[in-house]
């Protein structure tokens, strides 16, 4: 119970911080002379790494903010192109070895590598952001990504003039389903008469589908292109190009992860980001480093959801507040979550 409690209390407010931390830019030192003591959170990026302005900066914040509090050495790894399992393992194993503690592999691709390296560093506590992987040592935090986009269909279907309303997913994997359903069911709920029109990049994410915003900016224009006047992206880099799009049209895009307009990349478009649904990954990362920290490594399957404020729905665009019955809307829908009334679906 005391470890509930503490998630719970750490959970919230990472996500605001996630963009000034950033623009600092830079991989902490990893020199495996130093004592292992001395080295702390250590964090393995996924497809996109740093400077996705989304999912992998979030995490970065949450390790900017244990290394600050904690005083120790980090240190935070990018992916390689076409990479396999094997260099996913090798990358988690060498930070083991080296001392980190807790090494953090960032999304769900590191499931395998994570499973098969755990087990050979018994005292090292492992994270994976994403993903279920079962392991006295490893804390699998997961989110729920449904609630939060649900809000932002509220969002959408207030927004819309012309009852149309996009979805862009990176890949088309079950993790990204649960966004589009939230949506969807958002919308729905909000107003029938709106249409949703979905698209994803890739079917998997080795075809860039996380990485490529060309590929963003091409199905936003699609979408575009059929009327819909919203258009919400789950899909990490990517989604830079489906943001590009939607700016260029002068209609609405919705962001995700991170509080996508106050990102100073992303300033050029901030008119037309409409609000982001956050997921607080810094928050989960951070969470994590200071469990450790107090020598009492969290473990097992970390949920975080509207309850702990490890989701929610960004509210920097002043433009919302412009929108008849958005903010109200967004509000009693969040209340009726937390409280159970609203199951939201994740398929």
């Amino acid at each position: 119970m005391r470890r509930t409690s503490k998630l719970t209390r750490v959970a919230v407010g990472v996500a605001s911080i996630a963009l000034a931390a950033t623009a600092c830019g830079g991989t902490s030192d990893s020199d495996s002379s130093s004592e292992k003591e001395d080295l702390g959170l250590a964090i393995a990026y996924d497809i996109g790494g740093k400077g996705d302005q989304s999912f992998n900066d979030a995490a970065y914040a949450g390790l900017e903010k244990a290394q600050k509090e904690f005083g120790y050495k980090t240190a935070d790894v990018e992916p390689t192109e076409g990479e396999t399992d094997a260099d996913k393992e090798q990358r988690l194993a060498s930070l083991a070895r080296q001392g980190y503690n807790p090494v953090i592999g960032v999304g769900f691709a590191y499931g395998p590598a994570m499973e098969a390296v755990a087990k050979d560093y018994p005292d090292t506590t492992f994270g994976i952001v994403d993903s279920v992987v079962e392991g006295d040592n490893v804390a699998s935090l997961v989110f729920a990504e449904e609630q939060a986009s649900y809000l932002a269909g509220v969002a959408a279907a207030k927004a819309t003039k012309t009852n149309t309303v996009g979805f862009v997913g990176g890949v088309d994997i079950p993790l990204i389903h649960k966004f589009e359903a939230g949506y969807k069911q958002g919308v729905a709920d909000t107003n029938s008469k709106v249409k949703v029109v979905s698209q994803y990049l890739t079917q998997t994410a080795e075809e860039g589908g996380f990485s490529s915003p060309d590929k963003g900016k091409a199905a936003a224009e699609g979408q575009i292109e059929k009327n819909a006047d919203v258009v919400y992206q789950a899909a990490g880099l990517s989604g830079q190009g489906v943001i590009e799009a939607a700016a260029k049209a002068k209609v609405w895009a919705i962001g995700v992860d991170s509080d996508q307009y106050q990102q100073e990349a992303l300033s050029a478009y901030k008119e037309y980001i409409l609000t982001s649904a956050l997921k607080d990954v810094g928050g989960a990362v951070y969470a994590l480093a200071e469990s450790v920290n107090n020598d009492e490594p969290l473990t097992g399957v970390q949920t975080f959801d509207l309850k702990v404020n490890g989701v929610g729905l960004a509210e920097s665009n002043p433009k919302m507040a412009e929108i008849a019955g958005l903010t109200d809307a967004v509000a009693k829908a969040k209340e009726e979550i937390i409280a159970g009334t609203i199951k939201v679906k994740t398929e």
